[in-house]
């Protein structure tokens, strides 16, 4: 297996929120208060500092670019420009012991499988599902709320748009 490369969102779209306070997908106004929760920003993968980091709170779509079905929801990034996340091939720390869901998605974003793995069996996890037949690229998402946190793609593949 070539490994995988964890994909946030991408940073000009991120740049595009921070300067209109919209949703570029969609037009929604986008808004920004202090972080009452760990978020995490969907830009550089790291926690908010509750209580500390201004975030914007806007309707992202996932899927757009892989299905022409929306599927929106919200995600939050920092009010402040912040790097995006620049270690692709690893997985996120700061995301290690958050409760994740990891969701494999085939052609026409049929779920093929899910996984909720403990923080020392991500990388093994995600192996897997990457591994398992007609995977496409699985989706990281919050098992408390639900929402999209990143997307993983094998990294041996073309990098697929990640706006």
């Amino acid at each position: 297996m070539a490994g995988f490369r964890v994909l946030p969102i991408a940073p000009a779209l991120a740049e595009e929120v921070r300067s209109t306070l919209k949703s570029p997908q969609y037009g929604h106004p986008a808004h920004v208060e202090l972080a009452t929760g760990y978020g995490p920003c969907r830009a550089c993968l790291k926690q908010f500092r509750t209580g500390e980091d201004d975030r914007i709170l806007f309707t992202f779509n996932p899927f757009q670019g892989l299905d022409e079905y929306p599927s929106p929801g919200p995600v939050f990034i920092h009010a402040k420009s912040c790097a995006s996340y620049d270690k692709p091939q690893s997985f996120p720390e700061e995301l290690r012991f958050l409760p994740l869901t990891l969701e494999a998605y085939g052609e026409n974003r049929w779920i093929i499988a899910r996984e909720r793995p403990s923080s020392d069996e991500i990388e093994s996890a995600v192996e897997r599902l990457l591994q398992t037949s007609g995977v496409r690229y699985i989706h990281v998402r919050n098992t408390e709320a639900g929402c999209f946190i990143a997307r993983i793609e094998r990294n041996s593949g073309t990098a697929e748009n990640h706006s």
